[in-house]
Order: structure tokens, then sequence, then C-alpha cells
């Protein structure tokens, strides 16, 4: 049975009346619960109390265990990040949500993911209905995250071994851009890659100092209006993006 079946199989075991302990069944619901816990308690700088159903859904149904290494799938569903490897982790269930929501993007939207990582986001992503394209700088990363995207059933993501610092041109413009490790500066191609109305959602700063959590949106004048969003700590960019000073 394929990995999606295999949820979707899960998700109906959910049931009260099939489930007696969910929580054993169900392992998501205490991360949805956590995750809708969370976006409460930062709204006051976010301005989202509630992280919308799509996303929501995503979530429960891509089999995030997949994503992490075996040894760390009994806590895969917890709202933590968990090591993937490589000095690199799988973000806290709550920040993909956060930063997926703060994309404010539909079905069949055109997505660059900077920073594969698991290949959880993008599975998220791909889940959403969303056409993904990824481009993770580690290419033992992108190698297992494509074996985890092929057994999860999300085949459609495209995949490339590169530096996020440059995008992916030749696949731009894109609706919305989601970076998954901090640069120190905003890398500026990533802006000229963005359809207009698009959307491009990073941590920034400097690894070990403050981060902080952008979303800005490109104007018909081709200018990016910024908003911060919350402060984070993500694991740092590798190549071009080390950089430079922290600005946008």
């Amino acid at each position: 049975m394929r990995a999606r079946e295999r949820m979707r199989a899960r998700d109906r075991a959910c049931a009260p009346a099939m489930a007696p302990d969910p929580g054993d069944v169900c392992p998501w619901l205490e991360m949805l619960r956590d995750i809708r816990e969370d976006a409460q308690a930062t709204a006051h700088l976010t301005g989202r109390a509630v992280i919308g159903a799509p996303v929501l859904r995503a979530m429960q149904r891509v089999p995030r265990d997949l994503f992490v290494p075996a040894g760390f799938r009994p806590i895969a569903w917890r709202n933590r990040p968990v090591p993937i490897g490589h000095g690199q982790t799988i973000s806290q269930p709550f920040i993909v949500a956060l930063m997926t929501d703060l994309l404010d993007l539909a079905a069949e939207s055109r997505v660059l993911e900077i920073g594969t990582g698991s290949g959880y986001q993008a599975a998220v992503l791909a889940e959403m209905g969303m056409q993904v394209s990824s481009v993770e700088i580690l290419e033992p990363l992108a190698q297992s995250a494509a074996a985890a995207l092929a057994r999860a059933g999300y085949r459609q993501v495209a995949l490339r071994v590169g530096d996020g610092w440059k995008g992916w041109r030749e696949r731009a413009p894109f609706d919305g851009i989601v970076v998954t490790a901090a640069p120190v500066r905003v890398p500026p191609e990533l802006s000229r890659q963005l359809a207009p109305g698009g959307r491009l959602v990073l941590p920034v700063g400097r690894s070990g100092g403050y981060q902080e959590l952008r979303r800005a949106e490109m104007g018909r004048d081709g200018k990016l209006a910024w908003a911060s969003v919350l402060p984070v700590a993500f694991v740092p960019c590798t190549g071009e993006a080390t950089c430079g000073t922290a600005s946008g």
C-alpha cells in the first residue's frame, strides 16, 4: 500500500468509534492542536490567530514520519525540529504551517522552495495542489528528499541540486517563494523571480544571533513591500547566502 493510501486508512481509523485511543492511531492530532495553540499565542506578532484549513489539512495528510531518519520517527509528529543529518533539521510543524499560510496561495500556484532539506515542506505544498520547484545545495539531502517524496507519492515536485541564492530562473516567475534556512541578507535574485502579487517568506539573520521571519509582496511597480513576522531560529544558508550583512 502506498504511503498516502496508508495515511488515508489511518484518517478513517481516527473516527471516534474506530479509535478508542486516537493519540496512538492518529499522531497528527496532538501536532495540529499544538499548531493551533502556537498560532493563538503568537497572533500579536504574526497577525494570524488561525492557520488556514487547507494548510492544516495538508499537514494532517502528509506522512511526516517518512521525512525524518528512522531513529527519529517516534518523535516525528511532535511540535519541534528534528535533525535530518548534515547539520540540518526538519522544521517545527508550527513554523512550517505559518510559513505556508503566509504565502496565501491557492492550488495550482507556482512555488519555489529554497532548501529542500527533508522534502517535508515541498510535500505539504504539493499536497495543497501547488506546482512545486525546490532547490537543495547538499546533494545527499537532495537525494534522500527525492526518495522520501517518491515514497510519499509526491513525484510531481521538481527538485534540483544547486545554490538557492540564485533561485531557479528557468522555472520563474513564481507566485510564492519560501526559504527554509536563514541567509544573512535577502538574495536579490529571488525578488526578480517573483510574479506581480507574488509573496516571499524567509528567515533572515546570522546563525546564533537575532533572526526574524519576514514576508514580502511584489507590487505591480516591481517593488517589494516588507513586513516582519516573528523572531525565529533557523539553520544558516550555505553558498553565497552566507555572505553580506542582514538587510532587506
